[in-house]
Protein backbone atom coordinates (compact mmCIF):
# COMPACT_ATOMS: atom_id res chain seq x y z
CA UNK A 1 0.00 0.00 0.00
CA UNK A 2 1.60 3.38 -1.41
CA UNK A 3 1.75 5.78 2.11
CA UNK A 4 0.63 9.05 2.17
CA UNK A 5 2.65 12.16 2.53
CA UNK A 6 1.36 13.98 5.59
CA UNK A 7 2.78 17.93 5.92
CA UNK A 8 2.48 19.66 9.26
CA UNK A 9 2.04 23.66 9.66
CA UNK A 10 2.90 24.91 13.11
CA UNK A 11 0.82 28.02 14.77
CA UNK A 12 1.88 31.45 14.58
CA UNK A 13 5.44 31.96 15.90
CA UNK A 14 5.88 27.96 16.86
CA UNK A 15 8.44 25.73 15.01
CA UNK A 16 7.82 22.01 14.26
CA UNK A 17 8.25 20.70 18.11
CA UNK A 18 4.33 21.17 18.67
CA UNK A 19 4.13 17.91 16.93
CA UNK A 20 6.34 16.14 18.87
CA UNK A 21 4.01 13.92 20.29
CA UNK A 22 2.32 12.95 17.30
CA UNK A 23 2.92 9.58 16.41
CA UNK A 24 2.09 9.28 13.01
CA UNK A 25 5.25 7.87 11.13
CA UNK A 26 3.72 4.46 11.47
CA UNK A 27 1.26 4.91 8.80
CA UNK A 28 2.37 8.17 6.58
CA UNK A 29 5.64 9.56 5.56
CA UNK A 30 5.25 13.24 7.61
CA UNK A 31 7.12 16.24 6.51
CA UNK A 32 7.61 19.36 9.14
CA UNK A 33 6.86 22.64 7.70
CA UNK A 34 8.47 25.77 9.27
CA UNK A 35 8.08 29.78 8.94
CA UNK A 36 9.78 31.44 6.15
CA UNK A 37 10.43 35.15 6.41
CA UNK A 38 7.75 37.20 4.56
CA UNK A 39 8.47 39.60 1.98
CA UNK A 40 7.44 43.18 2.52
CA UNK A 41 3.82 43.33 2.52
CA UNK A 42 3.26 40.31 0.91
CA UNK A 43 -0.36 38.58 0.32
CA UNK A 44 -1.32 35.80 2.34
CA UNK A 45 -1.99 34.05 -1.11
CA UNK A 46 1.91 34.69 -2.33
CA UNK A 47 2.99 33.52 0.92
CA UNK A 48 0.99 30.76 0.62
CA UNK A 49 2.25 30.04 -3.50
CA UNK A 50 5.78 29.86 -1.93
CA UNK A 51 5.18 27.88 0.67
CA UNK A 52 4.04 25.20 -0.91
CA UNK A 53 6.49 24.96 -3.50
CA UNK A 54 8.14 23.59 -0.34
CA UNK A 55 5.73 20.72 -0.55
CA UNK A 56 7.21 17.73 -3.00
CA UNK A 57 4.61 15.43 -3.07
CA UNK A 58 1.62 15.17 -5.24
CA UNK A 59 -1.43 15.20 -3.61
CA UNK A 60 -0.44 15.43 0.02
CA UNK A 61 -2.29 15.72 3.18
CA UNK A 62 -1.82 19.11 4.75
CA UNK A 63 -2.61 19.46 8.72
CA UNK A 64 -2.13 22.82 9.91
CA UNK A 65 -2.49 24.31 13.25
CA UNK A 66 -4.60 27.75 14.45
CA UNK A 67 -2.67 30.59 12.49
CA UNK A 68 -1.08 27.51 10.21
CA UNK A 69 -4.54 26.14 9.80
CA UNK A 70 -5.32 29.40 7.98
CA UNK A 71 -1.99 28.97 6.19
CA UNK A 72 -2.56 25.25 4.79
CA UNK A 73 -6.01 26.54 3.61
CA UNK A 74 -4.45 29.03 1.14
CA UNK A 75 -1.57 26.89 0.35
CA UNK A 76 -4.31 24.28 -1.04
CA UNK A 77 -5.79 27.00 -3.55
CA UNK A 78 -2.43 26.55 -5.29
CA UNK A 79 -1.64 22.37 -5.19
CA UNK A 80 -3.91 19.69 -5.15
CA UNK A 81 -4.26 17.95 -2.05
CA UNK A 82 -5.91 14.97 -1.03
CA UNK A 83 -6.94 16.52 2.48
CA UNK A 84 -6.75 19.30 4.21
CA UNK A 85 -7.20 19.55 8.15
CA UNK A 86 -7.01 22.40 10.67
CA UNK A 87 -6.79 21.98 14.27
CA UNK A 88 -7.32 24.97 16.86
CA UNK A 89 -8.06 27.16 13.87
CA UNK A 90 -10.49 28.78 11.97
CA UNK A 91 -12.42 28.01 8.36
CA UNK A 92 -13.43 30.87 7.61
CA UNK A 93 -12.96 35.22 8.85
CA UNK A 94 -16.71 34.57 9.85
CA UNK A 95 -14.87 32.39 12.87
CA UNK A 96 -12.66 35.00 14.14
CA UNK A 97 -13.41 36.44 18.00
CA UNK A 98 -15.07 39.50 17.93
CA UNK A 99 -11.83 41.53 19.41
CA UNK A 100 -10.03 40.08 15.65
CA UNK A 101 -13.21 41.21 14.03
CA UNK A 102 -12.58 44.61 15.43
CA UNK A 103 -8.13 45.22 14.87
CA UNK A 104 -9.50 45.43 11.30
CA UNK A 105 -11.59 48.44 11.87
CA UNK A 106 -9.05 49.84 14.91
CA UNK A 107 -5.53 48.07 13.55
CA UNK A 108 -4.72 47.86 16.82
CA UNK A 109 -3.23 44.91 16.08
CA UNK A 110 -0.21 45.95 14.85
CA UNK A 111 1.03 47.40 18.10
CA UNK A 112 0.72 43.81 19.71
CA UNK A 113 3.89 42.15 18.47
CA UNK A 114 6.54 44.75 20.52
CA UNK A 115 4.32 43.97 23.75
CA UNK A 116 4.22 40.02 22.68
CA UNK A 117 8.60 40.24 22.54
CA UNK A 118 8.67 42.24 25.49
CA UNK A 119 6.14 39.74 27.61
CA UNK A 120 6.53 36.12 26.63
CA UNK A 121 3.73 35.06 29.05
CA UNK A 122 1.69 37.40 26.84
CA UNK A 123 3.11 35.74 23.67
CA UNK A 124 2.38 32.02 24.95
CA UNK A 125 -1.05 32.85 25.96
CA UNK A 126 -2.05 34.12 22.32
CA UNK A 127 -0.08 31.16 20.43
CA UNK A 128 -1.10 28.36 23.31
CA UNK A 129 -4.27 29.78 25.00
CA UNK A 130 -4.46 30.97 28.62
CA UNK A 131 -4.17 27.62 30.15
CA UNK A 132 -0.34 27.22 29.03
CA UNK A 133 0.45 29.81 31.50
CA UNK A 134 0.76 27.23 34.42
CA UNK A 135 3.82 25.67 32.25
CA UNK A 136 5.24 28.61 30.63
CA UNK A 137 8.96 27.55 30.82
CA UNK A 138 8.26 23.90 28.93
CA UNK A 139 6.17 26.07 26.67
CA UNK A 140 8.87 28.58 26.10
CA UNK A 141 10.84 26.11 23.69
CA UNK A 142 8.17 25.53 21.30
CA UNK A 143 8.08 29.47 20.49
CA UNK A 144 11.20 30.23 18.74
CA UNK A 145 10.11 32.07 15.39
CA UNK A 146 9.78 35.51 17.41
CA UNK A 147 10.95 38.04 14.21
CA UNK A 148 9.12 41.46 14.39
CA UNK A 149 8.50 41.21 11.47
CA UNK A 150 7.16 38.35 10.72
CA UNK A 151 4.72 38.59 13.78
CA UNK A 152 3.63 41.91 12.52
CA UNK A 153 3.03 40.68 9.10
CA UNK A 154 1.17 37.49 10.58
CA UNK A 155 -1.08 39.34 12.97
CA UNK A 156 -2.37 41.35 9.96
CA UNK A 157 -2.99 38.67 7.62
CA UNK A 158 -5.14 36.98 10.27
CA UNK A 159 -6.49 39.25 11.37
CA UNK A 160 -7.51 40.28 7.61
CA UNK A 161 -8.03 37.09 6.08
CA UNK A 162 -10.95 37.24 3.93
CA UNK A 163 -12.27 33.74 3.37
CA UNK A 164 -15.68 34.21 3.47
CA UNK A 165 -16.78 29.98 2.31
CA UNK A 166 -14.91 27.03 3.87
CA UNK A 167 -13.12 24.59 1.43
CA UNK A 168 -15.00 21.86 0.54
CA UNK A 169 -14.65 18.79 2.93
CA UNK A 170 -12.22 20.74 5.41
CA UNK A 171 -11.78 18.57 8.80
CA UNK A 172 -11.96 20.96 11.72
CA UNK A 173 -10.67 19.52 15.33
CA UNK A 174 -11.67 22.00 18.07
CA UNK A 175 -11.03 22.60 21.91
CA UNK A 176 -14.19 22.52 23.68
CA UNK A 177 -12.32 25.75 25.88
CA UNK A 178 -9.99 27.43 22.89
CA UNK A 179 -8.94 30.65 24.30
CA UNK A 180 -8.05 32.30 21.48
CA UNK A 181 -11.20 31.07 19.11
CA UNK A 182 -13.56 30.45 20.95
CA UNK A 183 -16.02 27.75 19.98
CA UNK A 184 -18.85 29.58 20.11
CA UNK A 185 -17.70 31.63 17.37
CA UNK A 186 -16.84 28.23 15.15
CA UNK A 187 -19.92 26.75 12.86
CA UNK A 188 -20.68 23.32 11.70
CA UNK A 189 -18.77 20.90 10.38
CA UNK A 190 -16.39 20.38 13.05
CA UNK A 191 -15.12 17.80 15.62
CA UNK A 192 -15.15 18.86 19.01
CA UNK A 193 -12.50 17.59 21.88
CA UNK A 194 -11.89 18.68 25.15
CA UNK A 195 -9.07 21.35 25.69
CA UNK A 196 -7.81 24.49 25.32
CA UNK A 197 -6.34 26.20 22.35
CA UNK A 198 -3.08 23.93 22.79
CA UNK A 199 -4.60 20.25 22.48
CA UNK A 200 -1.72 19.74 19.86
CA UNK A 201 0.03 19.68 22.59
CA UNK A 202 -2.19 18.32 25.31
CA UNK A 203 -4.50 16.16 23.66
CA UNK A 204 -1.63 14.00 22.03
CA UNK A 205 -3.39 10.61 22.64
CA UNK A 206 -6.39 11.53 21.18
CA UNK A 207 -4.55 12.31 18.12
CA UNK A 208 -2.27 9.21 18.04
CA UNK A 209 -5.50 7.36 18.57
CA UNK A 210 -7.76 9.18 16.28
CA UNK A 211 -6.16 11.36 13.67
CA UNK A 212 -4.60 8.53 11.53
CA UNK A 213 -8.34 7.54 10.73
CA UNK A 214 -8.98 11.42 10.24
CA UNK A 215 -6.86 11.27 7.92
CA UNK A 216 -7.44 7.84 5.45
CA UNK A 217 -11.59 8.84 5.69
CA UNK A 218 -12.45 8.88 2.37
CA UNK A 219 -9.26 8.52 1.09
CA UNK A 220 -9.01 4.64 1.21
CA UNK A 221 -10.43 1.82 2.89
CA UNK A 222 -8.83 2.34 6.44
CA UNK A 223 -9.87 -0.78 7.87
CA UNK A 224 -6.02 -1.28 8.50
CA UNK A 225 -6.11 1.41 10.77
CA UNK A 226 -8.26 -0.15 13.63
Amino acid sequence: MIRESVYLMPAMGANPRIFEFLSLNKYFDVYHLSWIPPEKDEPLHHYAQRMGQRIKHKNPILIGVSFGGVLVQEIAQHIQCRKVIIISSIKTNNELPHHMKLAQLTHAHRLLPTQWLKNIEFFASFVFGKVIQRRLEHYKRYLSERDPEYLNWAIDRLVNWNRMEALKDIVQIHGDRDSVFPIKNIHQPFKKIEGDHAIILTRSEWFNKNLPKIIMENVVDSTFLK
